[in-house]
């Protein structure tokens, strides 16, 4: 008795057969992603969102393109012995922080700036390659430089001012920070981890 009882503490429950033991991290749960020390991936809304959202995108940026066009690209014979071309950053702003009116100076600063925001709220919804500051920069910089030059050279009474592109360009990079980062990301989440977190800083190559 005491040698078969003795035999049956070895051999364990399962039909005289030892337990396989248990698989390293099989109790930690979780998924690989988490067990790895790696950023979780995130999905985003499905395919057919996507495209509605970049649709919608896309025809506020023609509605805007359109309002952009009747602001800055309408002729002005009356203006025509007060307009001059501007190529130094920074000497129009000073000018019309300088001048008297106060409203005025709101009006072309406010302005300019207020131009821009649809770019940085607009961009990142239209695709996830569109989304970051240096890339938002770029490409309101580039669209709206186009306009300066198209008003100094086809547009009477208009002009070229450098320090409208870099006032347009705060304008989006402003929108960018305020609406359109969280919304380029809710819509285009990353759905790999960044390079830098897909290691742990411990782990160790073979």
């Amino acid at each position: 008795m005491i040698g078969r009882r003795a035999w049956a503490r070895r051999a364990g429950p399962a039909g005289g057969k030892a337990a396989a033991p248990a698989e390293p991290g099989a109790e930690q749960g979780g998924s690989p992603q988490e067990r790895g020390g790696s950023e979780p991936v995130r999905r985003g809304p499905g395919r057919f969102v996507r495209a509605l959202v970049a649709l919608a995108a896309l025809a506020g940026m023609a509605a805007f393109a359109a309002v952009l066009a009747g602001l800055t690209l309408e002729a002005s014979p009356a203006s025509v012995p007060l307009t001059h071309n501007n190529l130094t950053p920074g000497r129009s702003i000073e000018n019309y922080l300088n001048q008297p009116g106060f409203v005025e100076t709101v009006k072309q600063l406010g302005g300019n700036i207020a131009l821009g925001v649809p770019f940085g709220i607009l961009l990142p919804l239209l695709s996830l390659k569109a989304r970051g500051f240096l890339r938002v920069a770029l490409a309101t910089a580039a669209t709206m430089l186009l306009v300066e030059l198209v008003q100094g050279a086809l547009i009477t009474g208009r002009a070229f001012d450098i320090d409208d592109v870099l006032l347009n360009t705060a304008g989006a990079l402003l929108g960018y920070v305020l609406v359109g980062r969280r919304l380029g990301r809710a819509v285009h989440p990353r759905t790999r981890p960044r390079r830098w977190r897909r290691r742990r800083p411990g782990d160790s190559s073979a």
